[in-house]
């Protein structure tokens, strides 16, 4: 079933075309990842779709609802959680303050918030170790981490990614990668954005490859992986 579908999607930056009707869906359970060079329209797609730019036309559906028009901050509520490029923590603020601004837009008690602190510590354990340091401070790794368990505290049905890999080393790339593999695995619905193909195609159950603002191919992650064009464009085959 999906959960999320999207319909000719166009969108503008003045008069430059930067989407042109493009159209997938991310089912429940799965990964999904939109591969493809810089500019071509991976961060614009997820923005869009979150309501963070305006659509020029095309319709989003999320959950069986419509939620084209629907502000930002509404989407949030609705189990549609962003970790955006670069992280975009709260640098001058502990780790345990980021958290909690992760819950803000949730009204949670006191109790429910407590326990989805100590559920990202557990999944997180450098974050607990961490909890009274200021963000900025944190290495590239573990404010990645940061990022990833300020959103799981709004209770995501839909994560969205970000290129979650961007700047970090291989060892931190690949644990990264286990991350999103394992809150897949414990029921999230992931939406992927990142240049690292190979990683990322090998933990998808779909894909679709983005060039200058057009979906020109999809299939499922092993599919993309072994198709000439891909590994050409983008394995370095």
């Amino acid at each position: 079933m999906a959960l999320l579908e999207v319909h000719d999607l166009e969108v503008c930056y003045g008069v430059i075309r930067a989407l042109h009707g493009i159209s997938f869906e991310v089912n429940q359970g799965e990964i999904v990842t939109l591969i493809g060079a810089n500019g071509a329209g991976k961060t614009t797609t997820m923005q869009s779709v979150v309501g963070l730019i305006p659509k020029k036309s095309g319709v989003v559906t999320f959950d069986g609802a419509d939620i084209t028009k629907t502000p930002c901050h509404k989407i949030v509520h609705l189990g549609m959680t962003q970790v955006p490029e670069g992280r975009r923590i709260f640098q001058e603020l502990s780790v345990y303050e980021n958290l909690l601004m992760g819950a803000y837009s949730m009204k949670k008690d006191q109790a429910d918030f407590k326990q989805d602190i100590e559920m990202v510590y557990e999944r997180f354990p450098r974050l607990a170790e961490r909890k009274n340091q200021i963000a900025g401070t944190l290495s590239g790794g573990e404010q990645q981490m940061l990022a990833i368990g300020r959103a799981l505290m709004s209770h995501p049905k839909l994560l969205m990614l970000d290129e979650p890999s961007m700047g970090l080393s291989p060892l931190l790339v690949d644990e990264v990668f286990k991350i999103i593999k394992d809150i897949n695995k414990d029921g999230t619905t992931i939406l992927l954005v990142e240049q690292n193909a190979g990683k990322s195609l090998a933990i998808s159950d779909r894909a679709y490859v983005l060039e200058n603002g057009k979906i020109v191919l999809s299939g499922t992650g092993s599919e993309l992986a072994s198709s000439e064009m891909v590994r050409k464009a983008y394995l370095g085959g």
